[in-house]
């Protein structure tokens, strides 16, 4: 990792020494935190009621759908493998075990009875926990129930509750800034799904995005029930550049929503990125207070997970809470940048992934060069910079590309600084000490 910071002497005609030193913010505008408004399942309330209260106080946000339930999408949740009679004929005979389970547990969700669904969910819950016999066992009772009822007919999950928007109002959202991700076709257990059902259930979802939104919207993804088994977050994060389950950087701290956080802490990496979950029933003085807590810091990222809103998806939460929250974070907008998933991880990634190389020309000028070696096409934030200056330079502009004005000074304990906005695509920065 390059480092962020580059000094530079030189000698000044006043024949005292000066150290010239420019590094990238942590946050744009120099700011104390960062938070991200993300939504899981793409419930319809979410647009209807939450997003408008997030427009007005111009703030975006990032959702992950389910595509298999949004009415014209093409792609369709469906269960991929052996003819089910088989799979469930053999259940007769042959106990679930890890050499069939994953076969099992993708079918079982798509019988035509009554907690098909729930078994799945159970199963894959009580696997991800590490107790596979007990999975095994629930995977044996749903079978049981299956062959009782001769129960053969296969019918798509129904996942979503309430009724969906189309895509023709998340394009209109997707243009307004909004962020759109992965999250899956119809929001099973993956950790519990065989290859070819796991691969479906990702890349048709990823593949519908594409269709209906570009592929803008394929930077990150979240794996429903925020998991993080190893063999799905294997293919999850070879699929997308970024996952909200899991980020596994060597600068970052993850502080997922079952950690704790504690701000007092002398954490040892750059950046911390710490998730929570309000409920229906979190209360605003908890949710006010994640907020205080990374303002008395200058590295954390708060990262709100969202799901039902006024009583349409699970653990909904009223309007009003959610006015009234949105509201205090603005508050805060001197110090807390909001930013969508994408935004956020762009941006850490860039500032720690881009070295600075300076030149001085006589006494008057530096020529400031940013480099990055991510993908363009994915890594194109604008940065924040800060450049430390001799007191007797008074009256600073800027250039880079098309771009030329003035800057303000400012000072901070350690002397005169200016704070400018730059791109690395943008070419050479060059800051001028006006004397005329």
């Amino acid at each position: 990792m390059f480092s962020l910071i580059f000094f530079l002497m030189i000698q000044m005609a006043s024949s005292q020494e000066f150290t010239f030193q420019t590094e990238i913010q942590k946050w744009p505008e120099g700011k104390k935190a960062a938070i991200s408004l993300t939504y899981d399942d793409g419930t319809y309330n979410q647009f209807d009621i939450a997003l408008p209260i997030m427009e007005e106080l111009n703030m975006k946000g990032t959702f992950y759908i389910n595509t298999g339930e949004i009415p014209s999408s093409r792609y369709r949740a469906k269960f991929l493998g052996r003819d089910p009679q088989l799979i469930i004929d053999e259940t007769a005979t042959v106990k679930t075990s890890m050499n069939n389970i994953f076969e099992r547990a993708s079918l079982i969700r798509f019988l035509d009875m009554s907690g098909a669904v729930s078994f799945h969910d159970r199963a894959g819950a009580t696997f991800e926990q590490g107790r596979i016999e007990e999975a095994c066992e629930i995977l044996d009772e749903a079978y049981s129930a299956a062959r009782k009822l001769k129960t053969v007919k296969l019918i798509s999950p129904k996942i979503i509750d309430g009724p969906m928007i189309d895509w023709d109002r998340i394009r209109e959202y997707a243009k307004r800034g909004h962020e759109f991700g992965v999250h899956t076709i119809s929001h099973p257990r993956l950790a519990v799904l065989d290859e070819p059902n796991l691969l479906y259930e990702l890349e048709k979802c990823r593949d519908e995005i594409e269709e209906q939104l570009g592929r803008e919207f394929l930077f990150s993804a979240e794996c429903p029930f925020g998991t993080e088994n190893e063999r799905v977050m294997e293919y999850a994060l070879d699929m997308f550049p970024a996952t909200r389950n899991r980020m596994p950087e060597a600068y970052l701290e993850e502080i997922n929503r079952s950690g704790m956080f504690d701000p007092s802490k002398d954490y040892d990496k750059a950046y911390i990125q710490w998730q929570r979950g309000p409920l229906s029933k979190t209360s605003p003085e908890l949710m006010n207070s994640w907020v205080d807590d990374i303002l008395t810091r200058e590295d954390t990222w708060l990262v709100l997970v969202f799901h039902g809103i006024e009583g349409i998806g699970w653990e909904a939460i009223p309007e009003e809470r959610i006015k009234s929250y949105f509201e205090y974070i603005d508050s805060k907008s001197s110090d807390i940048w909001v930013g969508t998933f994408a935004e956020v991880t762009q941006y850490m990634r860039q500032r720690m992934a881009t070295p600075i190389e300076m030149k001085i020309s006589g006494n008057n000028q530096i020529n400031i060069q940013l480099t990055s070696e991510l993908d363009p096409y994915w890594y194109n934030q604008d940065l924040t910079l800060k450049t430390y200056l001799p007191k007797s330079w008074n009256k600073i502009e800027i250039a880079q590309k098309d771009y030329s004005g003035p800057l303000e000074i400012q000072k901070d304990d350690k002397g005169n600084f200016v704070q400018y906005i730059a791109n690395s695509q943008n070419g050479e920065i060059i800051l001028r000490n006006i004397t005329d």
